[in-house]
């Protein structure tokens, strides 16, 4: 065991309105959660793996996972309006352990299922090497943002939002990227200090797409679900 502790952070809330029990629901076979607490326990990297919840029964179903719930979250934290650093903020709080006994904290969100313990592995590597005080996965945006264009209310016109990139060729745009939305190595220091994800210093490490899907509808969800399945039959997993 390290001297200081190296702690997986897994928030699972129960009230999501959208898909309702969303991080316990079946996914491919198992609750969701599952797939994010078996990589951070494969992984070895954590001292101690904890999902932070509201809920007696994802409580019930991530221990019986291997994952660790000391406590249940409070309801300050567990409202629609709680961010990721009130929620991992507070759980380093109630630990009974000093922050300067914690090298580092690593977020994982429970709708994350393609995580693997060796992505964890190479990540934690990344972040260690460029001293980043905050890393994360990222993909890059299909379509340059440049182009965007926004929507008006009243009569559903369109129009650019940076007209003067009209007549740019894509190639000559600058790529840009979006987080991925799976976990955040972080820095213990810097993320006491500023209580959220994004530090000063944020690292980032490259996806393909297939393995990036936000999930926040049933849509999402079931195109997830295809990646997946796709994903395993081919036998391509993060690494």
């Amino acid at each position: 065991m390290n001297e200081k502790l190296r702690l997986a952070i897994i928030p699972a809330r129960v009230g999501s309105k959208r898909i309702p029990k969303k991080n316990i629901k079946n996914f491919v076979g198992y609750p969701i959660i599952k797939y994010s607490i078996d990589a951070a326990i494969k992984s070895n990297l954590f001292d101690k793996v904890i999902v932070s919840t509201d809920d007696e029964t994802i409580a019930n179903i991530s221990r019986s996972f291997g994952a660790e719930v000391p406590f249940l979250r409070s309801e300050n934290t567990s409202d629609d309006h709680s961010h990721l650093g009130d929620v991992i903020y507070e759980t380093i709080n109630r630990l009974d352990t000093e922050t300067k006994n914690i090298e580092y904290i690593c977020c994982i969100l429970a709708t994350a299922p393609f995580i693997t313990s060796d992505f964890l592995k190479r990540c934690e590597k990344v972040f260690f090497d460029g001293a980043f005080h905050s890393l994360f996965p990222v993909s890059q945006y299909s379509y340059p943002i440049w182009r965007s264009l926004s929507k008006e209310k009243e009569n559903n016109l369109f129009k650019m939002i940076w007209p003067e990139n009209l007549k740019s060729r894509s190639q000559d745009l600058e790529n840009t990227y979006h987080d991925a939305g799976m976990f955040y190595f972080l820095s213990t220091k810097q993320f006491m200090e500023h209580r959220t994800v994004f530090l000063e210093k944020n690292g980032g490490v490259e996806l393909h797409p297939w393995f990036v899907q936000d999930i926040d509808n049933i849509e999402d969800w079931e195109l997830a679900e295809i990646k997946f399945e796709m994903l395993a039959k081919k036998g391509k997993f993060l690494e």
